[in-house]
Parts: structure tokens; sequence; C-alpha cells
């Protein structure tokens, strides 16, 4: 993945900022940003009160994000149509966006599987790195942890509070002493990634650095760092469970190299390099074989115990930044650059079994749902994707909005879809609940 430098650092202050349009709008966006509207909107906005929107405020009209389209003098649909047109996608190989069109299916729109329930813009989700975006997971259907400036959070629906879980903007270090654990700690970290399961969270930064923490303790239980390379961040992490049990968590480096640490006994137990910095890996559901996704076109498939590649994955015309694998084994998703998503199937890896289309740039988020019948694929801004995996990914629901997407998160069971939108004015968490039949309560009505 890129570094700040040069054209990436000015393409990331271009990207960031919802373009100015119309300039009423960006005045309009300024105001409210400095607080320069009526009294009531002033004091109801600074106690987070007015910033949310709920199911029943989107029923009567209102915008899930609250932007007042009434009081401006452009319409939502030709705000959307601009940004169609203006969004610039970020490509490391040029005209790959565009060049991937040909092979894309087509998919039937309309879909309705996650109704939406709230945003809440209490909740601000930032991001630090434009090509890195895994900073939100749920636990529950209620719980959700993201990360908010120089802090991890965790939000509840079920009560609309948040709370600090894990500040890096002074010094972080282990409270508890475990071989391989960093004893001085960090200062000032700034978290490139994130990853929580159950109550395993582990934070991946900019120089390498590792922080873990287990959710019902107190501090932190672990810090290492993978390397002192110049070029060391941590693109992603994953946390999954080994066959004896044990938790464990994979951490994919710029470095080239993926990192498999044993949370058992607190200590790197795998460590295997590639020919190209790896932005993301993820294993399939029996353990053994890995994803690999990175600084090239193709991506690998390898063996988990040895990191020798089984095979090449072949279709691809960027550099890829998302993988994921279906609870049933045998299919998986890459994202790539080129505004693809492809579907393998590990019986016939020749070529993908389909690729699915983006609206304005790169596919950088990909998450299935636990029981298979659903998967989100997540753009740089403004669009996540939801397929009805199960009838073939021939149908979708787009949900459709306005801002950077600082992560995507399904909750364990399924019944909650939640979207980090990192925007300077209508920054929010976007909270779906499934669409369920439940036809037979028809009778009691």
């Amino acid at each position: 993945m890129s570094h700040y430098q040069g054209d990436d650092a000015e393409y990331m202050e271009d990207e960031y900022e919802m373009e100015d349009v119309d300039d009423d709008m960006d005045e309009e966006f300024r105001a409210r940003e400095m607080g320069s509207d009526s009294d009531i909107d002033e004091y109801d906005y600074l106690n987070n009160k007015v910033a949310d929107t709920s199911a029943a405020d989107a029923r009567n009209g209102k915008d899930i994000q609250g932007i007042p389209w009434e009081r401006l003098s452009i319409t939502r649909d030709k705000y959307r149509q601009t940004r169609l047109e203006q969004y610039k996608n970020y490509e490391n190989i040029p005209h790959s966006g565009e060049d991937s069109k040909k092979d894309c299916k087509i998919t039937k729109k309309g879909g309705m599987y996650y109704e939406f329930r709230r945003n809440s813009r209490s909740v601000k989700s930032t991001i630090l790195h434009f090509q890195l975006r895994n900073l939100v997971w749920a636990t529950t259907k209620h719980d959700v942890y993201l990360m908010s400036h120089f802090s991890v959070i965790h939000w509840s629906s079920l009560t609309c509070s948040k709370a600090d879980v894990l500040d890096v903007s002074g010094h972080v270090a282990p409270t508890e002493k475990h071989p391989g654990s960093l004893l001085e700690g960090f200062t000032q970290t700034q978290v490139s990634t994130l990853a929580v399961k159950d109550n395993l969270l582990v934070a991946g930064g900019f120089q390498g650095e590792l922080i873990c923490k287990h959710l019902d303790r107190p501090g932190v239980s672990f810090c290492s760092r993978t390397t002192y390379d110049d070029n060391a961040i941590t693109n992603a992490v994953e946390i999954y469970d080994s066959p004896s049990g044990a938790v464990h968590f994979t951490a994919s480096n710029n470095d080239c190299g993926v990192r498999d640490f044993d949370m058992e006994k607190y200590q790197l137990s795998k460590h295997f390099r590639f020919p190209w910095p790896v932005n993301h890996t993820s294993l399939s559901p029996d353990g053994k074989l890995l994803t690999i996704v990175g600084d090239s076109p193709d991506g690998m498939l390898v063996d988990s115990s040895s990191g020798k590649t089984v095979t090449s994955l072949s279709g691809h015309l960027d550099f890829s930044f998302a993988s994921a694998w279906h609870p049933d084994g045998v299919t998986f998703a890459t994202g790539n650059q080129d505004k693809t998503c492809r579907i393998w199937d590990v019986r016939n890896l020749s070529k993908s079994l389909a690729v699915l289309k983006g609206n304005l740039g790169a596919i950088r988020s990909i998450r299935y749902t636990s029981d298979g019948q659903y998967m989100a694929m997540a753009e740089p801004a403004d669009f996540v994707h939801v397929y009805d995996v199960k009838n073939g990914y021939e149908k979708e629901q787009e949900i459709d909005f306005f801002g950077e997407i600082s992560g995507v998160s399904f909750s364990p069971d399924t019944e909650a879809l939640y979207i980090g939108v990192w925007d300077r004015t209508y920054g929010s968490l976007l909270e779906y609940g499934r669409c369920r039949n439940y036809s037979y309560l028809d009778s009691f009505v």
C-alpha cells in the first residue's frame, strides 16, 4: 500500500472531503460545523440530540444523515450524480477501474435485506490511512467498537452511549508480563487497522505496533512491534480460533510479512514472507488455507501451516485491500482498487466465479454474515453493497449515503449491520437491522 509521500498525501486531502460542488452546500456544511445555525440547533447539536436520525424520522422523510437538502440549492439526486462524475478513485495501475468493466456481472438492484435503524452522529468514526478501512467491529447486535480520533471506543446501540476502551493518544504499556511483550509500550500510536472478536481487541499501528487488550480485563495485555523496518505499517489484523481452541491473530504488514500470534502463549508462532507488501489476509473456516492479497494484481492462496503457495489468483487489474471467506469454506472474495470484488471457488481457481462492480471506487472492505446468506462490500465512500449470496449474487441492496467509509461489520448473529462514516460535518455510525418476514404473526394483527 501507499506511503504518505508526494502525490499520495495530496490525494488523501482531496479524497477525504465531500466535493464542494455547490457554494450554498459548502456554506451550509461550514455553518453546521461552526455551530452557527439557530440557537436550538446549536444547543441540540452540541448535546448530541439533534444529531441522530431514527427509523421513524427516516420514514417521515428526514434524510438519514440529517443533511437539510430542502435548504440547499442542490437536490440530493443532483449531488449524487456530481459525486459519481467527480469522485477520484485511487489507482496504482492507471485505468484499472475502467478496464475491469468488461468482466463485471450485471446484478439486479432493489434488494431489501437490512433496513435502516439509526444514524448516530454523536459517534465520530475516523480514518488515518485512506486505503485501510477495517476500523468498525460489532461483537453483538448492540455492541460496536470503532476508531474515533486517538481512541478505540465502544458504542452501545441499546443505551445510545459511548465509552473509551483504549486511548492511544499518550503512552500505552502492557499491565501484564508475558515473554516477548514490549514492556516499555508505545507513545502516540497512530492506529491503521483494528480487529475485535469476542473479548479480544487488537490494534495495529503505522510503525508496526500491535496492542492487544482483553475487554474483560483492565489495562493492556500485550504489546509488540512486528518490525523496525521503515516500511512497517500494519495493514490488517484477523482474529481467529485455532483447531486446538487457542485464540490467534494474523497481522498483515507492509514489510511483505504475515505473522501469526498465539494469544494463549502471547508469542509469535509463524512468520511468512511474500514478494510484495501484504494488505489483507483471511483464513479459511477449516484453518488450512490463507488468502493473501496486497501490492500486486495477483493474489495467492497459501498453506496456513507452511506459507507455501497453493495457487495464484489471477484476474484483478490493480492492488487488493480486502478478502473474506464464506462460512462454507468453498468460496471466498477479494476486493481491489480496480473497483471490483471477485468471488472465487477453491474447486476451480483458474478464473473467478463472479465479478461484482462498485460505483465510485476500490472495494476496501468485505464481510460475510455468519450464516452465509449475505455479503457486504464497501467502497471508499458513499456505497455499501449487500448481496444475496444464496441466490448466486444475482441481486443486491445498495446502501447509499455521503462520506468516507471507515469500516463495515455484521453482528455475529447477523441481525445488525454497522457502517462507519467519516466526514468533517456528517461523520457518524449507521445502523441497519436484518429484515425478517414474520408472516405467522399476521394472524394476531
